[in-house]
Formats: structure tokens, C-alpha cells, sequence
């Protein structure tokens, strides 16, 4: 249960972010004031996808350990970059691709732990 709700809240996190990106794609060339921005559904989405991350993660909290938890959350800079790549086409280099692979063989290392 403890895994799923780690995985949950790093879902909801990472899909409040790109929410958050989405929203400011839409304000360019510049930001439209706080009455006009308050009206974007993406950035309403976001608040609520990052307001229920906050929520399972103090779930996750109280299940695990702050030090196994909290670096798991790595895995967001994994589903980013993906999203990234994938969903706004950024280029991400070799070195890039490495850190991630990095990233991941962290969190099998630290999940055999949870």
C-alpha cells in the first residue's frame, strides 16, 4: 500500500507540473494579470493535482521513512523528462538519458528497502 501511494503522489505531482506548463503556454507572450490567469483551467488543474499529491504524500509519511520516501520522489525527474521529450518534443541529450537511468537504478536500489 505504501508503494502505490509513493507512486500516486509522484503522478499527481508531475501532472500538476505539466499543467502548470500547459497553463503558461498560453499566457505568451507575457503573463495576463492575476484576474485574467485566474480564469485557466490548466492552472486550476494543477492546483488541484498538487494540493491531493500534498495530501497522499503525508499519507506516504506516515507509512515510510522520510529518508526512503522522500528520495523516491526522484521518479519525478524521470516522468518529466519523458513528458517532456514526449508531449512538448524537448530535446534531451545522452547525458541526460544517463542521469535518468541513474535516477532509476537509485530508486530500485532504495524501493528494495520500502
Amino acid at each position: 500500500m505504501s508503494l502505490v501511494l509513493l507512486l500516486t503522489a509522484c503522478l499527481l505531482t508531475c501532472l500538476g507540473q505539466i499543467a502548470q506548463k500547459l497553463a503558461v503556454e498560453q499566457w505568451r507572450p507575457g503573463f495576463p494579470g492575476i484576474a485574467r490567469a485566474m480564469t485557466n483551467a490548466w492552472l486550476w488543474l494543477a492546483l488541484l493535482c498538487l494540493g491531493l499529491g500534498l495530501l497522499v504524500w503525508l499519507l506516504v509519511l506516515q507509512r515510510l521513512e522520510v529518508s526512503i520516501a522522500y528520495p523516491m520522489l526522484s521518479l519525478n525527474f524521470v516522468l518529466i523528462t519523458l513528458t517532456g521529450r514526449y508531449l512538448f518534443n524537448e530535446k534531451v541529450d545522452a547525458r541526460h538519458w544517463l542521469g535518468i537511468a541513474l535516477i532509476l537504478a537509485g530508486v530500485l536500489l532504495l524501493g528494495r528497502q520500502a
